[in-house]
């Protein structure tokens, strides 16, 4: 069992307040949540230690499918996604392993959540898992949030930034949703390659 109480000096380095805490049950365990704060902070939509209340007040006079990804009050996990559906903002909390982030949008047999080592990853096949699911006229292809007794559709259309975010990370993500840096890293000047890796989604 690794305990937060070894990491707190990275950590806090990285902004995760201390009673955000939980318990890491591995090493690898805390290099993916490592991972996952570094990139979610350079991705605009990381509110940080933000309360579910607080989520909610921002999110009231956005559009239907923003979201935003924050600290989880709850102990048992790291990061919660909070989304503005049609019925008011839902909080759903992001579940994870040793090497994966998943959502626990059904409930428990219905389907199995899909799995991310990247949080990145997972934002990125919620936002547009819907679409392409439309594209295929499979509507099965869709995830609901259960809450309250509700079914409501999970959407995510466009993330709440927390600053403006600089044009070179416009550019990045850009380049990252028209390049696979991986095939043509050898045509790329290093320090490129390394910029781009460093945050390699295009939300």
């Amino acid at each position: 069992m690794v305990t937060h109480s070894k990491f707190d000096m990275v950590m806090s380095s990285r902004h995760l307040a201390p009673h955000r805490y939980k318990t890491f049950s591995s090493k690898l365990q805390y290099q993916m949540v490592l991972r996952a704060v570094c990139r979610l902070q350079e991705s605009g939509f990381y509110w940080a230690s933000i309360s579910g209340k607080e989520a909610g007040a921002m999110l009231a006079s956005q559009p239907s499918g923003t979201f935003l990804i924050r600290d989880s009050a709850d102990q048992q996990h790291f990061f919660t996604l909070s989304v503005k559906t049609p019925s008011g903002t839902k909080n759903v909390r992001v579940q994870c392993d040793n090497y994966a982030f998943f959502l626990q949008t059904e409930p428990e047999g219905e389907r199995a959540a899909p799995r991310f080592d990247c949080m990145l990853k997972l934002v990125t096949h919620y936002m547009f898992s819907k679409r392409d699911a439309t594209a295929r006229g499979n509507q099965r292809s869709a995830y609901y949030i259960y809450s309250g007794g509700e079914k409501v559709p999970l959407e995510l259309l466009r993330p709440l930034l927390t600053t403006m975010a600089s044009l070179k990370h416009l550019c990045r993500k850009t380049v990252n949703g028209h390049l696979d840096v991986s095939n043509k890293s050898e045509e790329l000047p290093l320090s490129l390659k390394n910029y781009l890796e460093e945050y390699d989604a295009s939300i």
